[in-house]
């Protein structure tokens, strides 16, 4: 005789299979010894620390897992996207550190990681705009946000402290526990994940969990190196040579 599927077991593997875990990989997650097949068999029922766990990591209300509302997940704060360690200059004020594309590879791993920090270079821009806020440096690796930043040109991001504050139109450096992007960012129905996107349409959108996000810096403003020797005067000189031939062909529309 069959054992008989409650609605919250259905829920449970419903969250799993949207997150396309295997058992082994969920109980992992979840601290369930070995696997999940016992709860979804209906043989072991949801633990309260389970239920916890769902919400914490994922953001699923326990009303909708249980039948009891329609709403799938919550609105929870499921990490802490501020910077873990503030540099500070020799006079205590907050600098300026910057990521090269070399020590972005390490820095996931070192983020808290205060000796880290200091083979790092650092500097202050005295302007107003800089000011009462913490900002960090990054240079952009690969062609992904293209042509609005170029492969090895330099953004400067505020650090924001919420995934709440993210807007579809600004760019974010998104620093990941493998890896550090600069991409703008969608925030999706399912509030436990969000979605990156490339400028350069080559690109595919990718889908990463909110949780697996360690930090978040709003891009404000990048340094470059490739500015087009023949921009300022190049153009004054096509200016003044197209004012010539209008006078010129105005003259002889006169006459």
């Amino acid at each position: 005789m069959g054992t008989d599927i409650t609605p919250e077991v259905k829920r449970f593997k419903e969250i799993r299979d949207d997150h396309h875990f295997t058992q082994a990989e969920f109980a992992e997650l979840l601290g369930i010894k070995n696997s999940t097949a016992d709860i979804e068999r209906g043989r072991t029922k949801l633990s309260g620390k389970v239920v916890a766990e769902l919400l914490r990591q994922f953001g699923v209300n326990p009303l909708w897992l249980f039948g009891d509302s329609g709403q799938k997940y919550l609105p929870v704060n499921r990490g802490d996207v501020t910077p873990k360690v503030i540099t500070v200059n020799s006079a205590e004020e907050e600098n300026i550190v910057l990521v090269n594309q070399k020590a972005a590879a390490g820095y996931p791993h070192n983020v808290q990681d205060v000796g880290w920090y200091q083979q790092l270079p650092a500097f202050d821009i005295p302007l107003p705009e800089y000011r009462n806020a913490t900002y960090r440096g990054f240079q952009v690796e690969g062609d992904s946000m293209t042509p609005n930043l170029l492969p090895g040109e330099w953004v400067l991001g505020k650090a924001i402290s919420s995934i709440q504050e993210v807007s579809n139109s600004k760019i974010y450096v998104v620093v990941l526990y493998d890896s550090v992007l600069v991409k703008k960012i969608r925030k999706l129905e399912d509030l436990s994940k969000v979605l990156l996107i490339s400028i350069n349409e080559e690109y595919a959108p990718v889908e990463v969990m909110v949780g697996d996000i360690q930090e978040l810096w709003q891009v404000n403003s990048k340094l470059t190196f490739s500015l087009d020797a023949t921009s300022e005067n190049g153009l004054l000189r096509q200016l003044q040579q197209s004012m010539e031939e209008l006078k010129s062909e105005f003259k002889t529309f006169k006459q």
